[in-house]
């Protein structure tokens, strides 16, 4: 077997049943498996997989076992030669295992391979490469300097910067939302270090490879829909979770460093203080206008009485959505992409060419009743519920 796909999951019932039917159209073709590791999940997760994919290997835990325990799990049950550690919030395009294996398969001591992912608005993620977060890269990071000094070497290392987020090259961190790497690998190195803090158990897996003599690598060719996108609030609470984590890393692989201990704590204190004269968030706006991607006449007529009359038909035959008159960048707009008129890959293109501060997207997953995206880059994504 060419490639096994993990997925650990909990509580995320739709983002899941998403997942593994972007997952069943990018394995076509190719001799791999799913496997679902659930976290004893208390929503429908369990009862969505035995009945819409009876086919695909289901783990239940009986407890939430953390991340890197449950990973490991499933990877002890993996057979492919490949192994794909994969976020349940994510969505694959049709080729983005055909040309990632193609890529694995020319490099020689290859480590972990990861790729281009964006957030539910079309926005790149920049945790999508990173490099090794020393005292001093963790430093410009925290405190944003890499913002103000992009091509800086000194600067901007954190997440890698003098790779542009459109070209394939060597990086040394990569994020636990999608990784490639062969089993044989991950098993000879331990797999994910169960002792680790939140934030640090995809590093020390990339560290431990790049111990090991290998190569890690950023491809750019294929594009990943990743709702977690910046949904972590940056407040004292992250601070701390982000100091264990980079403690941990400092503690295992170099010496205990008082330098970034002394600024983080500097750190959460202005955090702290900034969020105390924080004003209160903004009331959510919602679209002025919604725009359907479908041939689905029935879907119209039921999305018009629930966004009372709000809707337009983009029919696919007759205009491409990527240059249709109707979207008006100074209305709040709202994207909504047919899955089963319109490819994964497809809509990931649209979020990434559309993408607009005032344009949101939702994907109507094939054969289901519900939308799903990102209202804002904020926001770990939405589900809407609907009947047709």
């Amino acid at each position: 077997m060419q490639l096994s796909v993990i997925i650990l999951s909990y509580n995320v019932c739709s983002f899941l049943e998403q997942c593994v039917l972007s997952l069943k159209e990018a394995l076509s073709g190719i001799d791999g498996e799913i496997i679902v590791v659930d976290n004893n999940s208390d929503d429908e997760s369990v009862v969505m997989m035995q009945n819409r994919f009876p086919e695909v290997k289901l783990i239940i835990n009986p407890d939430n076992l953390g991340f890197p325990k449950g990973n490991n799990i499933g990877v002890a049950r993996a057979k492919g030669k490949y192994i794909c550690i994969l976020n349940p919030d994510t969505v694959v395009a049709e080729d983005t295992f055909v040309k990632i294996l193609a890529f694995a398969e020319s490099q020689k001591d290859l480590g972990i391979v990861g790729c281009k992912l964006i957030d539910g608005t079309g926005n790149f993620l920049p945790e999508s490469k990173r490099g090794v977060p020393t005292p001093w890269v963790a430093f410009t990071k925290i405190f944003g300097l890499y913002k103000f000094f992009p091509k800086s070497p000194h600067f901007n290392q954190y997440y890698a910067m003098h790779i542009p987020e459109n070209k394939t090259g060597k990086v040394s961190i990569l994020v636990g939302a999608f990784m490639i790497m062969e089993r044989n690998l991950y098993i000879g190195i331990g797999g994910f270090d169960e002792d680790c803090f939140m934030y640090s158990d995809d590093i020390d897996l990339s560290y431990m490879v790049l111990k090991n003599g290998r190569n890690n690598y950023y491809f750019h060719d294929t594009t990943v829909i990743h709702y977690k996108g910046e949904s972590t609030v940056k407040d004292e609470k992250y601070m701390k979770r982000f100091q264990e984590a980079m403690e941990f890393f400092y503690h295992k692989h170099f010496k205990k460093s008082f330098f970034f201990s002394v600024f983080i704590q500097i750190g959460i204190f202005i955090f702290s203080l900034a969020k105390r004269f924080q004003g209160k968030k903004s009331p959510k706006s919602f679209p002025e206008k919604y725009i359907l991607y479908s041939s689905n006449l029935v879907l119209y007529e039921n999305l018009s009485r629930i966004f009372k009359n709000k809707v337009d038909l983009c029919e696919m035959k007759k205009e491409k959505l990527v240059n249709s008159s109707l979207i008006f960048k100074d209305k709040k707009t709202e994207i909504i992409l047919d899955n089963n008129d319109i490819s994964f890959k497809e809509c990931i293109k649209i979020l990434e060419t559309l993408k607009h501060k005032r344009i949101t997207f939702k994907i109507l997953p094939k054969k289901t009743s519900f939308l799903i995206g990102s209202d804002s880059k904020e926001d770990r994504g939405a589900i809407v519920k609907i009947d047709y």
